[in-house]
């Protein structure tokens, strides 16, 4: 099982704090650092939301081997052209390091808070296909233009082209997401959910890729969400208060270990939490981005994901 670690700086991080959650994945030794794409959050006040492009332009020159994510970018906020320059720039900047995830967007509130166009669910879903195609034109994967509904691209070579760049399509649905992820997406990021349900939308991403034509076995399954884990018992207990108190909306350690173990994450101590992710790797999950909301906890941090490794 792979390893990443998974930010929200929209619920408050400055780009200082992100370079320094990023050198920490990367000095770990974990395949990659992954960022929300988000300009607000709900139910916090005055959150500090940087730009997700231009953040990992930063830490595209702020750190050296480690995978740098966004997870995902919403359609919403740009226009296809817009992501492929931004994505082409920052994985040159990066020596080919970037991992672009994109999605429908789903965030009402920032939205409406920064007068962003927030169209019905339809909508969305059918640009977002069409950017993922528009995406495979202008990263030079399809000949020729593109010519959808909602976007075109002249039939004309778009530089620079960004070789090596792969696409992440994440989500929960059991069949738009995962086709899309195995017609677009070098990988699928499933929402956490019981091994069985993980297992049937593999299936259908992967019957995707041979469709179109790819190798299903090329595409890489992930997963994101939260982890709390201990060597024991009381270490346990101890990873629990400590991300219970850092969370940023008020929940005592045993709400958090209820929500925790009924969506099924890594939850408890060793034994408990690799059984857990052995499930997952069963079901075909390769790559594991552990959710951290609220601030870095460097120290917790190296001993959760000395844990999760076994």
């Amino acid at each position: 099982m792979q390893f990443g670690l998974m930010t929200e700086p929209q619920i408050g991080m400055t780009y200082d704090e992100q370079v320094e959650a990023a050198r920490f994945a990367e000095d770990a030794g974990l395949e990659v650092f992954a960022r929300s794409d988000h300009y607000a959050q709900a139910r916090i006040e005055s959150p500090h939301a940087t730009d997700a492009f231009a953040s990992l332009g930063g830490l595209a020159r702020d750190t050296s081997t480690v995978q740098l994510c966004v997870l995902v970018s919403p359609i919403t906020f740009r226009h296809p052209a817009v992501i492929a320059k931004s994505a082409a720039t920052v994985h040159e900047m990066s020596g080919g390091r970037l991992l672009l995830g994109v999605g429908t967007g789903w965030m009402e509130h920032e939205h409406d808070l920064l007068g962003i166009p927030f169209p019905e669910s339809s909508e969305r879903w059918d640009r977002f296909e069409e950017a993922l195609a528009y995406l495979w034109a202008a990263f030079g994967r399809t000949p020729g233009g593109f010519e959808g509904e909602y976007y075109a691209l002249a039939d004309e070579p778009i530089r620079p082209q960004p070789d090596g760049l792969e696409i992440v399509v994440g989500g929960g649905g059991p069949r738009r997401t995962p086709r899309l992820a195995g017609t677009f997406a070098e990988e699928y990021n499933v929402f956490a959910m019981d091994p069985d349900g993980v297992r049937e939308r593999v299936e259908v991403a992967r019957e995707a890729a041979a469709e179109a034509g790819r190798d299903p076995d090329a595409l890489r399954i992930s997963m994101m969400g939260q982890a709390v884990v201990g060597t024991d018992e009381a270490t346990y207990r101890e990873a629990l208060r400590r991300t219970a108190a850092a969370f940023p909306f008020e929940r005592s350690p045993e709400e958090h270990e209820e929500r925790l173990r009924k969506a099924g994450l890594p939850c408890g101590p060793a034994d408990d939490a690799l059984e857990t992710l052995g499930a997952f790797a069963e079901a075909g999950v390769e790559r594991f981005y552990v959710q951290v909301l609220g601030p870095i906890d460097t120290d917790l941090l190296a001993e959760q994901f000395a844990v999760l490794r076994g």
